[in-house]
């Protein structure tokens, strides 16, 4: 939490960085956190976080998958990407997921 406070601090401060308006997800196994140029650092509700252009359907395409199937984190999160990508025009399917161990 200290460092996500300290680079959205930076990020806000810095004279090239603070006219991008951006959001970036942080995760560990504990705890995940969005954070954004506008200074804001969130803990999202829920085991599913989303940002960018198809966010609202991955978001919900992931929280439905959590509560209906058996999928592993991977499984969802691969799954409501894919999802996303033929409902919103501005998403595509080229997935890269990275898995916390």
């Amino acid at each position: 939490m200290k460092g996500a406070v300290k680079l959205v601090r930076e990020w806000r401060l810095d004279k090239a960085l603070r006219r991008l308006e951006a959001m970036m997800l942080a995760a560990d196994k504990n705890m995940t956190l969005l954070l954004s140029g506008a200074g804001d650092v969130l803990e999202p509700e829920g085991d599913v976080a989303s940002i960018g252009s198809g966010s609202g359907f991955a978001l919900a395409a992931g929280r439905a998958l959590r509560e209906a199937t058996d999928m592993n984190p991977e499984q969802i999160a691969r799954r409501a990407i894919e999802l996303a990508s033929e409902i919103c025009i501005y998403t595509n399917n080229n997935i890269t997921v990275e898995v916390l161990e």
